[in-house]
């Protein structure tokens, strides 16, 4: 809309400094077309009495013919000026998808703000969401294969070390709680499945942040729509209780006010809901590789446990 408005001033102001341009020399034009019609209705006045007058009205019409040149010269006239078309004064600098978007914003009248502040917040928490959960996503398969790997190969000492460097270079929640049962591994089995829960927790509300923004989003957005469907439906009736006569432009503002807001609504509400339940199902994922992984971690240390006594 910035652009827009800084494209009329551009215009206008190009309007100006050709109308101030071409001023003197209209001027200018008007003074000759005077001076020349002024002396032929004079002499043909003289020279010729009652054809003179005749002459003399051919020559003044010539003069005002002439003058009327002059005057299409006039700044206010718009056939003289580089003419502009509506469609050329109202173009879009945008795209025509944009250009569209922002009619449509305008039309929706004051609840297109809130859904608007809505949109921005839950796309910027589905960016954010996308990030985060590619960056935890590993393969699990392959880092649970090197940990008991290195438990079994450097036994009860040496192998819990290795296995926490191997931890510690991965990232993702998976790495981070089997760190966190290494840590107690010389604790027993209990303490690591205690500190793997513990661990675990701290994991899942890292995954889980900014879920619940995206689910108030989701069922606030369609709220906002179905509200300014309510004040559109008021300012019709009131425009229409306040005009003598009704007529389809009139009631159809309101309407259509009331129809782009629901729409909105719905559209902001539809993708932020299905990228909710899509960041739920990778969570539920992660925690399932969680669990795995902790169950086969708790095992290989209860085997090297027993391997020892034995």
């Amino acid at each position: 809309m910035i652009n827009r408005f800084r494209t009329h001033a551009w215009v206008m102001l190009l309007l100006v400094l050709v109308g101030m341009t071409a001023a003197p020399a209209v001027a200018l034009a008007q003074d000759a077309a005077t001076e020349e019609a002024a002396p032929a209705a004079t002499d043909e006045a003289v020279t010729d009495g009652a054809g003179g007058d005749a002459a003399a009205m051919d020559t003044a019409g010539t003069g005002g013919a002439a003058m009327g040149e002059a005057g299409s010269n006039d700044p206010f006239d718009q056939a003289a000026l580089p003419t502009i078309s509506d469609d050329e004064l109202n173009e879009e600098v945008f795209l025509p998808p944009l250009g569209f978007l922002l009619e449509m914003f305008n039309k929706g009248g004051n609840f297109m703000w809130p859904l608007l502040i809505a949109s921005i917040i839950g796309f910027a928490v589905i960016i954010e969401r996308f990030y985060t959960l590619g960056r935890a996503k590993v393969n699990t398969r392959q880092l649970v294969g090197e940990v008991v790997t290195a438990l079994r190969e450097g036994g009860q000492a040496n192998g819990i070390e290795r296995a926490q460097e191997i931890c510690q270079r991965t990232r993702g929640p998976i790495a981070a709680i089997l760190h966190a049962g290494l840590a107690r591994a010389s604790k027993g089995p209990e303490a690591v499945e205690k500190a793997i829960e513990s661990a675990g927790t701290i994991e899942m509300s890292f995954l889980q942040r900014g879920l619940i923004i995206l689910a108030s989003i989701a069922n606030v957005a369609p709220l906002l729509g179905f509200l300014g469907t309510v004040s559109g439906m008021i300012n019709a009736f009131e425009a229409i209780a306040a005009a003598e006569q009704v007529s389809a432009k009139l009631v159809a503002t309101g309407i259509s006010e009331a129809l782009i807001t629901t729409a909105s609504g719905l559209i902001v509400a539809i993708p932020i809901q299905l990228a909710n339940n899509f960041f739920i199902s990778r969570i539920d994922r992660f925690v399932l590789e969680m669990e795995e992984a902790s169950v086969e971690l708790v095992d290989t240390l209860v085997d090297m446990e027993h391997h020892h006594l034995s």
